[in-house]
């Protein structure tokens, strides 16, 4: 927990608008740190919040060290902006995911926190689903998973046009897929193997590394995790996970339909996702996780993450992971 008089909101593009939204929503008035001028005014006028433009350096001069800080930067920003605040003083952030675009660089970020006890949390966001904590709940019920299947497809003629930094291009599957990622192992845990391939090398201009990713995995009670997704061909986010009595599909993951053993039917389960509707989904139970404490549990870690990379370094560039890995 901590002092919510005031937090300290570093970025004001879309994604600080949607802050600014909960914490007011909160009966709190962010102090807001942006960059460039227009975008200052833009979030200014979107929030009725000032925000203040300049360089992050000297902007946090005047900054109290006892803030809990929200990082919004752009991807390729996160962790440097991160590392910022964690030398200025401030000991609770929650960055945007994914806090890190590669491994090494998230192991620096971890150094940096680690080395003053900072608490850094990832924003994943789709954790806090209505839809999420629905399925939490029947899984919970039916005596925990069988197997989990899901699909990180991405869009890739349109991402290709957005016209994004080629770093958060290249690395367009932690900044953008592990949305996805990240909620299967919320479900499934730590796998103690992975096999993982790719291919399609080629097939997306703007990332040459691959274009399709499978795979399969399997915990130690021989409960399996399998993924197939496709950048090349269309194709959307989703997954699926088997209990013994219930098959729960999250496609979209905002939606949650279910399948029994009484009919082939995917019925749509009813959620009470009136905070998903009004505010950008998860973002408020999220916030206030990470301001009260009210169900903290389902917060990332800054290590947490950095552990869930190995597998995820696994599946990106189709190595194999545990026992039978090469």
């Amino acid at each position: 927990m901590c002092d919510q008089s005031s937090v300290l909101l570093v970025g004001a593009g879309g994604m600080a608008a949607a802050y600014a939204k909960v914490l007011k929503a909160m009966n709190i008035v962010p102090v807001v740190l942006g960059r460039g001028a227009a975008s200052a005014e833009k979030f200014a006028a979107e929030t009725g919040i000032r925000a203040q433009p300049g360089v992050l350096a000297e902007q946090l001069a005047d900054i109290p060290t006892d803030l809990a800080a929200i990082v919004t930067v752009n991807a390729h920003a996160l962790a440097e902006v991160t590392g910022q605040l964690i030398d200025h003083g401030i000991k609770r952030i929650l960055v945007e995911k994914p806090a890190a675009l590669d491994v090494i660089e998230m192991s620096d970020l971890l150094v940096k926190a680690k080395a003053v006890n900072a608490e850094v949390y990832v924003a994943y966001n789709r954790r806090f689903l209505s839809s999420v904590i629905a399925a939490d709940r029947i899984i919970s019920e039916d005596g925990g998973l069988v197997s989990l299947r899901f699909d990180f497809s991405e869009p890739a003629r349109r991402i290709g046009a957005l016209g994004k930094h080629p770093r958060e291009l290249n690395t367009w599957f932690y900044g953008n897929s592990t949305h996805v990622i990240d909620l299967a192992f919320h479900f499934f845990g730590a796998p103690e193997v992975l096999e993982a391939r790719i291919a399609g090398q080629n097939g997306v201009d703007w990332h040459p590394d691959a274009g399709v990713f499978v795979g399969f995995g399997h915990r130690a009670d021989q409960a399996t995790i399998a993924w197939h997704a496709n950048w090349i061909s269309p194709g959307r986010w989703g997954m699926e996970i088997l209990t013994k009595e219930r098959r729960l599909i999250l496609q979209p993951l905002e939606k949650l339909r279910m399948q029994t053993h009484d009919s082939f039917a995917e019925v749509e389960f009813t959620l009470d996702d009136k905070n998903d509707q009004h505010f950008k989904p998860g973002i408020l139970r999220q916030t206030r996780a990470f301001l009260t404490g009210e169900d903290k549990d389902r917060l990332v870690t800054l290590e947490n993450h950095a552990m869930n990379m190995k597998f995820y370094e696994a599946i990106r560039t189709g190595q194999s992971f545990g026992k039978t890995g090469t």
